[in-house]
């Protein structure tokens, strides 16, 4: 199962059509919020993948959760923005949070710096900033689970 993940497109679509054309075979979509509306109008490539999104703090007025735990791929996954975890000023407590949730990946974005992090269990993932091109891939397989930082 292949999972994209884009944060920040802080009203910038284009980089986020552009990765789903060249992912269509990704089952899952994950937007880490500032960017609530940037997929909008993409129905014809979100189709028949599963959609999450979180509200970022610049997503004003949203209805979106600052937090969401989902499974895919039979893997427990821990989305958040960041900033009720005050991400930039280190990910303890995002890290604490994702462990007490029981999660086996925790994303995040909000400071809008890539990371690919694996520590005591928890895969850890920032896909930086859509804005500029930057996302993350996860491949979820019998094999394990990867996480590739990717850039347009």
């Amino acid at each position: 199962m292949r999972i994209l993940v884009f944060s920040d497109s802080h009203g910038t679509g284009r980089y986020i059509r552009d990765a789903l054309m060249l992912h269509k075979n990704a089952s899952a979509v994950i937007h880490l919020g500032d960017g609530e509306r940037d997929m909008y109008g993409m129905d014809d490539l979100l189709e028949g993948k599963t959609v999450i999104q979180v509200c970022g703090n610049c997503d004003f007025a949203s209805m979106l959760p600052f937090n969401e735990t989902v499974i895919l791929g039979g893997v427990k996954i821990f989305c958040s923005h960041g900033h009720t975890e005050y991400v930039k000023h280190g990910t303890s407590a995002f890290r604490e949070k994702a462990r007490s949730l029981g999660a086996r990946i925790a994303l995040y974005g909000h400071t809008h710096e890539s990371v690919t992090d694996y520590s005591d269990g928890l895969y850890v993932m920032n896909p930086g900033s859509a804005r500029y091109g930057e996302y993350g891939a996860i491949d979820i397989t019998p094999s394990g689970i990867m996480l590739l930082k990717m850039n347009l």
